[in-house]
């Protein structure tokens, strides 16, 4: 297993990438309302992404071993979907929640982000579970230093996510990231403290867990792309991509709007 160690000049390119990303959630943070469909917030990401940012949608025909290539350029998980939902022309409605997730490839660099939104006025557990899992994303991220083990993010995630009442999805974690879209090492949002990879500084990673508000088992979707909940719980899901420095973490999926980090972080 080969991780790389990012440059000074890679990482300035990691953080282009990465705001970039995340400006197409500002940007389609306005237009998440009900009436509005999926397949319309991808076409506005698409066109900012291709047209005004001059990059690459990294979603668009990427095709893993075993899987059609993937027809869109953002994945709009709804509701009991955990992830990978293809974009499609169901109108949103009230109350849904829904995760946009974006991947921009700027200058052969990836940025990785997702975030969660409710349409409308959502139900109290759909905001419970959107801003739990939101904060048990940064009960990972806080974690991470040089010298930190990838199971110490995996264990404080688990923890206060099961605290709360939710399940972690285990079948997908977070990855490396730089100029390939998914690299070493898996970054499990579970696990045992001081276990698995030491992190070093210059890594990036994504650190993006799925919780459930039910059980956590989940399957694969009719479209062979989308996963959902097997008991038809909603699930949320946030995600940025983070380097490991030799004091701590930077996030580089940052803008203008992203959203601040919870108080815990802070202060």
């Amino acid at each position: 297993m080969t991780i790389s160690i990012k440059s000074a000049a890679d990482i300035e390119g990691m953080r282009v990438a990465g705001r970039l990303t995340s400006e197409v959630l500002d940007m389609l943070a306005e237009h998440v309302k009900p009436g509005v469909t999926t397949n319309q917030l991808d076409k506005l990401a698409h066109d900012l992404i291709v047209h005004e940012q001059k990059a690459i949608p990294a979603p668009l025909n990427y095709a893993p071993p075993g899987h059609r290539p993937y027809p869109k350029s953002i994945c709009a998980s709804v509701n009991h979907q955990v992830c990978h939902g293809i974009p499609n022309d169901k109108p949103l409605k009230e109350g849904d929640i829904v995760n946009l997730d974006i991947t921009v490839i700027k200058d052969g660099w990836h940025g990785d982000s997702s975030r969660m939104f409710i349409v409308g006025e959502g139900s109290m557990v759909a905001k419970r579970l959107c801003l739990l899992t939101y904060e048990a994303m940064w009960k990972g991220i806080v974690k991470v230093r040089a010298g930190a083990r990838l199971g110490d993010i995996g264990h404080a995630i688990q923890t206060f996510a099961e605290n709360a009442g939710l399940s972690v999805v285990r079948e997908f974690c977070g990855h490396g990231i730089g100029r390939g879209f998914h690299e070493e090492p898996q970054v499990l949002h579970y696990g045992r403290p001081g276990t698995l990879d030491e992190l070093k500084a210059g890594m990036t990673i994504t650190i993006e867990p799925m919780l459930n508000a039910g059980r956590r088992e989940i399957k694969e979707g009719p479209d062979g792309w989308a996963i959902v909940t097997k008991d038809r719980s909603l699930s949320a899901q946030w995600e940025h991509t983070v380097l490991v420095t030799e004091t701590g973490y930077e996030v580089l999926t940052v803008s203008a709007g992203t959203p601040k980090p919870p108080a815990f972080v802070t202060g």
